[in-house]
């Protein structure tokens, strides 16, 4: 779905940087400006510096004066604010909300495609345009604005105290419409490891036999269920070639200590 993010007459620059910054490590890239306190704002070094390499997200960020023009083309509205006591919108968690959406939208566009499953030429579902609103960093939004919304997202926090840096709130619904939209991978930082084969765990075993032995660990004429045991244990573990080459190296310096004490 087409995602944008509307900060409404946003007071601090260092606010813009680190909400471009929070969209662009999500995958989102449209922010829109509504009547900032700086006019001047996306050039402001402070904004700069907490985007902290989000610049493109800054370049395509967009001002407009009025929250008019930052809705255009937009057909879901999510407020991040409470909702009003006298009426409004229902108030859900991003979470909650976004699985609802996610499924009336893969429902719609069922409906909308009936020839799919038969194998028919169906026409193209539009995106959905989906925006998140947020308020001042002094006021939070407005009733008027809350009213045009169809949800009042609730970020579940500490009941005795919720306030969020408005960044932050940035952060966390952007990751949470990203989880629902199917979220990115995590990448281990290193290799897989390679696991040593059953000739090297025997190895270590007939090594560490003898080893025990020598330290008198172990009773060759009455061993039990040592070394089966142990057998088990090193197979949990799932040891590498190099673990292997570890154990052995223990094994043969508890050798060479009992030697000594001879």
């Amino acid at each position: 779905m087409k995602t944008r993010f509307i900060l409404i007459e946003t007071s601090h620059p260092g606010n813009v940087g680190a909400a471009a910054r929070a969209l662009k490590v999500m995958g989102f890239d449209e922010l829109v400006l509504v009547a900032p306190r700086f006019a001047n704002v996306l050039r402001k070094e402070e904004t700069i510096q907490r985007a902290s390499g989000a610049n493109d997200v800054l370049d395509r960020t967009r001002i407009v004066d009025t929250l008019d023009e930052a809705l255009d083309g937009v057909m879901h509205l999510c407020a991040t604010a409470m909702t009003p006591r006298d009426f409004g919108p229902p108030t859900r968690s991003p979470r909650d909300h976004f699985e609802q959406l996610l499924a009336r939208h893969d429902g719609a566009a069922l409906l909308a495609c009936p020839g799919t499953d038969l194998g028919v030429s169906a026409p193209t579902v539009p995106d959905v345009s989906m925006a998140f609103l947020f308020g001042s960093e002094r006021f939070g939004m407005k009733n008027e604005d809350v009213y045009r919304c169809h949800v009042a997202l609730s970020i579940p926090t500490n009941p005795q105290f919720g306030s969020l840096n408005l960044a932050a709130a940035v952060q966390l619904i952007a990751y949470e419409w990203r989880l629902a939209l199917g979220g990115y991978a995590v990448n281990d930082a290193t290799a897989a490891p390679e696991l040593a084969d059953a000739a090297q765990v025997a190895g270590l075993l007939a090594h560490w036999e003898r080893a025990l032995t020598d330290i008198g660990f172990l009773d060759p004429l009455a061993p039990k269920k040592l070394m089966p045991r142990l057998n088990q244990l090193f197979n949990r573990a799932g040891l590498s070639p190099e673990e292997i080459h570890i154990l052995r190296g223990v094994a043969k310096a508890m050798s060479q200590a009992a030697n000594l004490k001879r």
